[in-house]
């Protein structure tokens, strides 16, 4: 990237308290901790100087990445010629009797204990989920019976290509199993959204998301960084069950390692590279087709470039 439009991002950035940091390593913000370097990362504060990073981005025809809390993600080691923009500085929240406003840096801990402070339920299975709202609902995470259309009133988007920004009743979300309108349309990205709850009771709301988060350090390898589950599940059958019948647990490539603990998640033991991880997803995809006959789908966002 030249380096004025780096000096006019960077500048822009200051007028607007945006934190800036040039040739950044992306490992940090990804759970899995693998990642290249960004030629400049932007943590904009709130929607108006994340919209006018996107006006920078458009006028000087600038590549971009967007990362929430790079919980979902596989980054590839090379240094990325553009801006990675990082929301997790847009994190305001409130409450206004059962709706809970929230920009798409908010956490899914912090929401989820806001909505338990205020006697809110509907998103204990939320609890634990090492994501941020935006990026929650843009492949509508769920877990434990629960998904984030089950709560999801309303949200409001940027559109980069007109840098218009709008709103989405319910429907229009077009929420389907790890699916949004977000995820179908590139274009769109969301800044905050509406959340209906409903009142309960605080210590039922506590007891549940206690054990679901027992659950997980259970079942999850929580000790290990990775990016969670990184298949679909399928119609009529659990892929982490077709992948430990497969005998494909602990298996490893380089550094990374289908878990032991839950064969779902590949699990970076310490140094793991991206081509380690991705040759490790598709020797599980192959293994389990030539098995089995299923073709399954990653959930991760797999980011080369």
């Amino acid at each position: 990237m030249k380096s004025d439009i780096i000096s006019v991002i960077s500048d822009y950035c200051e007028k607007k308290g945006c934190i800036v940091k040039i040739n950044e390593s992306l490992k940090d913000y990804t759970s899995f901790k693998i990642g290249g370097t960004a030629n400049i990362a932007v943590l904009p504060t709130n929607k108006e100087n994340f919209s006018g990073i996107f006006d920078i981005i458009k006028k000087y025809d600038v590549k971009y990445i967007l990362l929430g809390n790079g919980s979902n993600v596989l980054i590839c080691e090379n240094n990325f010629d553009g801006v990675v923009i990082i929301t997790s500085r847009m994190n305001t929240i409130k409450t206004d009797g059962e709706n809970i406003y929230a920009d798409c840096g908010v956490s899914l801990n912090k929401l989820s204990n806001t909505a338990k402070e205020n006697s809110l339920t509907g998103l204990e299975f939320a609890y634990g989920i090492p994501g941020t709202l935006g990026g929650a609902i843009h492949m509508n995470a769920g877990a434990y019976g629960g998904q984030m259309s089950d709560v999801v009133f309303s949200s409001e988007y940027i559109n980069t290509e007109t840098l218009e920004i709008k709103s989405l009743n319910t429907t229009q979300h077009e929420f389907l199993y790890r699916e949004s309108i977000y995820a179908k349309n590139k274009n769109y990205i969301l800044l905050s959204s509406v959340l209906k709850l409903k009142h309960g009771d605080i210590t039922d709301i506590e007891s549940l998301m206690n054990k679901n988060m027992s659950a997980r350090k259970e079942k999850q390898p929580l000790e290990y960084p990775s990016a969670g589950s990184v298949f679909k599940r399928g119609e009529g059958y659990f892929t982490a069950k077709l992948i430990d019948d497969c005998g494909l647990k602990g298996y490893s490539v380089g550094m990374a390692q289908v878990s032991e603990k839950h064969a779902g998640f590949i699990i970076n033991k310490g140094g793991a590279k991206f081509d380690d991880v991705l040759k490790l997803t598709e020797h599980i995809k192959t293994v389990v087709f030539e098995k089995t006959g299923i073709n399954i789908e990653c959930e991760i966002k797999i980011i080369e470039f």
